[in-house]
């Protein structure tokens, strides 16, 4: 289980490091509110990564942090970016469901328990993320349409 957590605390800073590289794309091509979105969303995954360091801290577990991957530079359109997002967060949450499946195969009950705070945040991540791809594919290469979309998630608070 230790080894197991230690891997996701990986990913989770992988996460953040993968939305501050889209944060700084968007900045790169003028759409600040993306770019607000993407840094706010680079917060977030730091704080999973230490609410997870925390866990195994107060379990007495060890935390081996590991390299952390370089993201990728471009990432093209918004569309596409919020595609990679989506896909990125399916990775996680089945990532989090093979955490939960062992937790259950070695009855670590409080590994289980701490576990479903992440599944419950995974539900949200995909839905925010299915919302802002309808909006975005609705959008189409509309650039006042993108550009309100742009308002919109500039407006994102943590």
């Amino acid at each position: 289980m230790e080894k197991a957590i230690n891997q996701q605390i990986n990913r989770e800073f992988y996460s953040a490091y993968l939305y501050l590289a889209m944060a700084q794309e968007c900045e790169s091509i003028g759409l600040k509110g993306s770019a607000k979105w993407f840094t706010l969303q680079y917060h977030e995954e730091i704080s999973h990564g230490m609410k997870m360091i925390d866990y195994m801290n107060d379990q007495g577990a060890r935390v081996v942090l590991d390299a952390i991957e370089k993201p990728p530079v471009k990432f093209g359109p918004l569309v596409t970016m919020f595609e990679k997002t989506a896909e990125h967060e399916r990775f996680v949450t089945k990532s989090i469901y093979s955490l939960v499946d062992l937790a259950i195969k070695e009855k670590d009950y409080a590994t289980q328990e701490f576990l479903q705070w992440f599944v419950k945040e995974q539900v949200e991540e995909e839905s925010t993320d299915a919302d802002i791809l309808a909006r975005l594919r609705l959008a189409g290469d509309r650039g006042n349409a993108l550009l309100m979309i742009d308002s919109q998630l500039g407006k994102r608070t943590e």
